[in-house]
């Protein structure tokens, strides 16, 4: 396995065992969104999910490593901006945007 220029991380809600949280409501299809997308794009990127990141007023959450930027409220279109992002292609909206 390559190393992956970037590691997206979804939120997945998952606490003591337990899944819960605005996350996982949307989590399993925005994981799945996320992965085949990269991959049609040819981006070198691992998707994974977590645990939950207590962040739950925010959600859905998803990070991306190694920029440190964390994204909030990340529908398929912000999942599109972050994609387009990693290229340099656009930026994704400031709304979006939890923390840079």
């Amino acid at each position: 396995m390559n190393k992956p220029d970037h590691h997206i991380l979804v939120c997945g809600s998952f606490r003591n065992g337990a899944v819960s949280g605005v996350c996982n409501k949307q989590a399993a299809g925005l994981f799945q969104y996320l992965t085949e997308e990269a991959e049609d794009r040819g981006l070198n990127v691992m998707v994974s999910n977590t645990g939950c990141l207590n962040l739950c007023v925010h959600g859905p959450v998803v990070i991306v490593y190694p920029e440190g930027r964390w994204f909030k409220q990340v529908t398929e279109e912000v999942a599109d901006a972050i994609l387009d992002s990693l290229d340099g292609e656009v930026e994704v909206p400031e709304a979006n945007v939890l923390a840079a």
